[in-house]
């Protein structure tokens, strides 16, 4: 069994979450630059056994995709090239940056550590994995 890893993609910052290889435990791995992303996959597919990816499905409050759709879904066509053998699924990502933001606050971060856009963006990825294996 291959690890689960999820994708909070955004335009300058992308999360990266991943599962252990028996697919309970979901955790932060990395918040990567985007414009290295695909690299960085490459790698870390190369060394780790990766069964999925997960890659966030953002949607606003009706339902209608985000404004950022179209980007993700250029990244997915270049990922399946790049990467072929990996299946890819998407995953409704609405609130995870708010319940992100929360989990920093209930966790105890000092203001200037929930600024850190980063890390927010590793546990958006993280929360989307977590639901993808709930939901599962």
């Amino acid at each position: 069994m291959g690890r689960l890893l999820a994708i909070d993609y955004g335009s300058k910052r992308t999360g990266i979450a991943v599962t252990d290889e028996m697919q309970i435990i979901a955790s932060g791995l990395t918040t990567v630059e985007t414009k290295m992303l695909i690299p960085f996959l490459k790698t870390y597919c190369a060394a780790e056994s990766v069964e999925l990816f997960l890659i966030g499905l953002p949607k606003q409050m009706n339902n209608e995709l985000s404004e950022s759709e179209p980007l993700i879904l250029k990244f997915i066509d270049r990922l399946k090239k790049e990467i072929p053998q990996i299946s890819i699924e998407r995953v409704d990502e609405r609130f995870t940056s708010k319940m992100a933001f929360q989990t920093m606050i209930a966790s105890g971060l000092k203001k200037k550590q929930r600024q850190n856009k980063a890390l927010v963006d590793e546990i958006s990825a993280t929360l989307i994995l977590q639901s993808y294996l709930h939901n599962k």
